[in-house]
């Protein structure tokens, strides 16, 4: 019967430190964290060994219900696999213990404004990047590889894909990307 921390930040300029230190207060012996996007659950590694070695009795904590999960079904998905075995959820922060039934009634009206709130966020940023096109102002992300480097590569030094992808330290994937959009007309 032990209690496992999981901490989650969004993005590699965010801190922390804050979480670990209220889990650590909250008794944890354990605290897994890691920087990736909560909306989706693959790529989050930590938090799938934390669930994995969860055993019946034991209590996950995080310090907002948000750091677990960013939608309703993915909060069931988490609480329930963990629930059925005998493992409890708290949120230091939120008050929320599932060991109770008052716990698991508060924890499904979290996931709701959870996602509700999600949903919100995403309609801002629709409606600010529409906004921002009309103004002229809206600028793409920076593409990360250049395409005519790969196609220069290609035509000129005839390497392939895996020995472009190498020189240039990326996936191959990208290299096929890279020069199929230098055939493909973009459309948006």
């Amino acid at each position: 019967m032990a209690s496992y921390g999981y901490a989650r930040i969004s993005t590699p300029d965010q801190d922390l430190t804050i979480q670990r230190t209220a889990l650590k207060a909250a008794g944890c012996s354990v605290v897994r964290a890691e920087k990736a996007s909560g909306s989706r659950r693959d790529g989050r590694t930590e938090l799938k060994v934390l669930l994995d070695f969860l055993q019946r009795g034991d209590t996950l904590v995080v310090t907002f219900i948000d750091r677990l999960a960013r939608s309703m079904k993915d909060l069931q998905d988490i609480v329930h696999g963990p629930k059925d075995c005998g493992v409890a959820l708290r949120a230091t922060e939120q008050l929320l213990d599932t060991a109770t039934a008052a716990g698991k009634a508060f924890l499904d009206m979290l996931g709701v404004f959870t996602g509700f709130e999600t949903n919100l966020r995403r309609e801002r940023q629709v409606e600010r990047i529409a906004q921002a096109k009309t103004r002229g102002v809206y600028k793409r992300r920076k593409p990360s590889i250049d395409a005519a480097e790969v196609r220069r590569l290609r035509d000129e030094e005839k390497l392939r894909a895996a020995a472009i992808a190498r020189r240039l330290g990326i996936g191959r994937t990208s290299v096929y990307r890279a020069l199929e959009a230098a055939v493909l007309p973009r459309t948006c």
